[in-house]
């Protein structure tokens, strides 16, 4: 019962917002029905008696309140007027005053207090005439009640122009959280997209790699054919893998749970790094990896970001400079990670990267977002360097690793 008779104001408003119209030509039939049943009434002494005139007038003037919040100050000045001449006839004028104070209330709520001002003083002179047999009573009434009802409509007024401008706030905001959510969802896909590029980028360049050594001996050197083949089995399923667990993110249900989301691997990181040096090394890159300092374990963004740029730039090597040999240099400092990687620029191999190159800007992106930066370019003395660092937070895991641990 409480739910539903909360539910009345709510469908109120929306008939007002909707039907306008409707809503004012019943007002306008209620008030004609108090006005008549005011006239049932046996009247004062010295007042003419309900005739069909008075009648006529009488819905006259309940038909004005259909308009009055189109026009609400000429439709108040109108039926001041007809009440004024129905009055002079001399018919009981409380018969048609609740729809004067009605018409007033609409002024003070639709305009500004100027107008209103004027409307009460337009009504009280009417009452006050109205009243001829004691003025001071009409007087005291006319300007009371009239400012009374100009008060109370002055206020409503303010408080609907007041819940409109919190309507359209909340529209704005409603509408900006959208814009929010949408900007998300357009940067998880670019973040997927950008997973699979370095996925797909990696684990193709090797297969490509093997599958063109693989037929290149087949004939002549059978078993490095067939090496070549299962390294090309190896990361074709490496790579499926990474990108059934990327893809699966897409495809998530209502309460956040992935489909089949436990039977992948978590997301790649720096304890990876054997596995990557190894796959590009049976690709024919030549791979040192060296480690200072004390390694620790970071945060899973961090160790991924590490990882994905580690790929990408042995990637470039591979795909750019696959006669050169790469470094990889790892330092830890007391709040600080540098991943260096760097080929020699072995004479007769292309350089690995440009500094503009779409996968380096995505590292770029990578380690903005981890409040790290990247730098990459081609070296004096030859060969391309790319160089990450990234901020270690005060509190980490156990150490994971001895110091100065060598992975070659």
């Amino acid at each position: 019962m409480v739910a539903q008779a909360a539910l009345w104001p709510r469908c109120l408003r929306r008939l007002v917002g909707r039907h306008p119209l409707l809503v004012d030509g019943l007002l306008a039939t209620a008030t004609v029905a108090v006005g008549l049943a005011l006239a049932s009434q046996q009247p004062p002494a010295g007042v003419r008696p309900m005739d069909l005139r008075g009648y006529v007038l009488t819905c006259l003037l309940g038909a004005l309140l259909v308009a009055r919040q189109r026009a609400p100050m000429a439709v108040l000045v109108l039926y001041c007027a007809v009440w004024a001449g129905y009055i002079g006839l001399g018919y009981w004028p409380v018969v048609n005053s609740p729809g004067m104070l009605l018409a007033l209330y609409t002024v003070a709520a639709k305009r500004r207090v100027r107008t209103a001002v004027t409307a009460v003083v337009i009504a009280a002179a009417v009452w006050v005439y109205a009243g001829h047999d004691s003025l001071l009573v009409a007087v005291v009434q006319g300007v009371a009640w009239t400012a009374v009802i100009a008060w109370i409509g002055h206020g409503a007024g303010q408080l609907a122009a007041s819940n409109q401008r919190l309507a359209r706030v909340a529209q704005q905001l409603e509408y900006e959280q959208e814009q929010r959510a949408r900007r998300a969802v357009v940067e998880e896909r670019v973040r997927i997209a950008r997973e699979l590029h370095d996925v797909v980028a990696h684990h193709m360049s090797v297969i490509s790699v093997q599958a063109g050594l693989a037929r290149y001996v087949l004939a002549t050197d059978p078993q490095t054919a067939r090496t070549a083949l299962g390294t090309v089995l190896e990361t074709s399923g490496e790579a499926l893998d990474e990108l059934r667990r990327l893809l699966s993110l897409l495809r998530l249900n209502v309460d956040g749970a992935g489909e089949e989301s436990g039977s992948y691997a978590p997301a790649p990181g720096l304890d990876q790094l054997d596995e990557l040096v190894q796959r590009v090394r049976a690709a024919g890159v030549r791979v040192e990896v060296t480690t200072t300092g004390t390694p620790r374990s970071l945060p899973p963004g961090a160790d991924l970001c590490a990882y994905r740029v580690i790929q990408e730039s042995l990637t470039n090597v591979l795909k750019h400079a696959p006669l050169a040999a790469a470094t990889v240099a790892l330092h830890y400092a007391r709040d600080l990670l540098t991943a260096r990687i760097r080929d020699d620029g072995t004479p007769g191999a292309p350089r690995s990267g440009t500094a503009e190159g779409h996968g380096l800007v995505g590292m770029r992106e990578r380690a903005h977002l981890y409040g790290g930066t990247l730098t990459a370019g081609p070296q004096s003395t030859g060969g391309f360097e790319v160089v990450l660092t990234l901020p270690i937070p005060a509190m980490v895991d156990e150490e994971r690793a001895a110091p100065g641990r060598d992975l070659t």
